[in-house]
């Protein structure tokens, strides 16, 4: 398995790559994973997302589990909304509270799927091709925005604000999806562990059926959906979501104003 990390270097540039022993090994960027000969102290470095999505296309109702409490069919095609690039930041970076909003902010830890390449009406066999690698996903909503109006669920705003996506630490390939938990803690106390093996549509089919709807660009991310334990975060709150073999990604929900935005995060675990 190979850890894939993205950072902002002490001279400004944003730099990715395989991280090995404490070192980045640069590459050219994650649709053209070419070394550079580029070795850089992971120490020198601050953490960003471990990639740019143009988009997050973010699953609801994929899980058996839920589906069965939430007493909902399981559906014939993932159900999805989309989630802005806006949205998008990285471990230890700040969840910022709306400034309007002073309802109920919930977390769910997902497994992310990563695109490397362009993809567009591909089989489930090439869909498997497509697929750089996987990374940690806290799909944050504000919850009482959601039905608000009783006309029109607002999906996209509700789960659409800055900081409301966040990602990483890393992005690990050759990850074995099958056997790995998603463990959710609030605070030091766990809310979430559930099998990935229990998605109702394995990450090829999610990649091939959603290329069907549209075209997925490298660096895009599939949200894959969360199972039982979610929760809402109070100001302060800290939730950290752990998947073995990708590593830990933690952020503290703050509100707007008291916590300037910065466009790194502070180092995170990977491994």
């Amino acid at each position: 398995m190979e850890t894939w990390m993205r950072f902002l270097s002490t001279d400004d540039r944003i730099v990715f790559g395989k991280v090995e022993d404490g070192n980045l090994h640069e590459h050219l960027s994650l649709e053209h994973p070419v070394p550079t000969g580029a070795v850089l102290p992971v120490s020198a470095l601050k953490a960003l997302a471990p990639c740019a999505p143009r988009k997050v296309v973010a699953l609801w109702n994929n899980f058996h589990a839920l589906a069965a409490k939430l007493e909902k069919p399981v559906p014939a095609h993932p159900l999805f909304l989309i989630k802005p690039a806006e949205s998008v930041i990285g471990a230890g970076e700040p969840i910022l509270r709306p400034a309007h909003y002073a309802g109920k902010i919930a977390y769910e830890g997902e497994l992310g799927i990563v695109i490397g390449k362009r993809c567009r009406d591909v089989s489930v066999a090439e869909a498997a091709t497509s697929i750089f690698g996987y990374t940690i996903v806290n799909d944050v909503t504000a919850a009482e925005l959601l039905n608000e109006n009783p006309h029109f669920p607002q999906w996209c705003r509700a789960k659409g604000f800055d900081t409301f996506c966040c990602l990483g630490p890393a992005i690990a390939t050759d990850f074995d999806w099958r056997s790995a938990r998603v463990v959710t803690t609030l605070d030091g106390v766990e809310r979430q562990n559930y099998p990935l093996s229990d998605m109702v549509f394995t990450p090829a089919e999610q990649v091939s059926m959603i290329s069907q709807d549209m075209t997925l660009e490298p660096g895009d991310v599939i949200a894959c959906g969360t199972s039982l334990g979610v929760g809402s975060i109070k100001e302060g709150g800290s939730v950290s979501i752990a998947i073995d073999g990708i590593g830990t990604l933690t952020n503290q929900l703050v509100t707007a104003g008291l916590a300037a935005r910065q466009p790194a995060s502070a180092a995170a675990s990977a491994g």
